[in-house]
């Protein structure tokens, strides 16, 4: 199984913890390098001013440097019970859930 580089990773956190913060504290869930795309697949648990608990789904293309949207489905009681006492990947300076972006 193929090792992904670490600046895949730090490219990756430039291009999605701005993007992230606004809905933190988030947790990264699963993590699946794809080295023939030089991709991220990878999923984040948190918590939706619309929408709840939210497990939402993106790739990020480390040689185009783009985060993709793929996708979203309520995350589970067990899920989030199993994450809120863990340390988040983006930690909130203030909870501000109910004015975060929409989308």
């Amino acid at each position: 199984m193929a090792v992904p580089p670490p600046a895949l990773f730090q490219k990756r956190d430039a291009k999605v913890k701005p993007h992230l913060t606004q809905y933190a504290p988030a947790w990264i869930v699963e993590e699946t390098y794809l080295p023939s795309d030089e991709a991220l697949l990878f999923n984040v648990v948190f918590e939706h001013s619309q929408y709840g608990w939210v497990n939402r789904r993106y790739l990020y293309d480390g040689f185009n440097n783009v985060l993709y949207h793929k996708g979203q489905v309520a995350a589970s009681d067990e899920l989030v019970m199993s994450l809120v006492n863990k340390e988040p990947y983006i930690t909130p300076d203030i909870a501000d859930i109910p004015n975060a972006y929409g989308g």
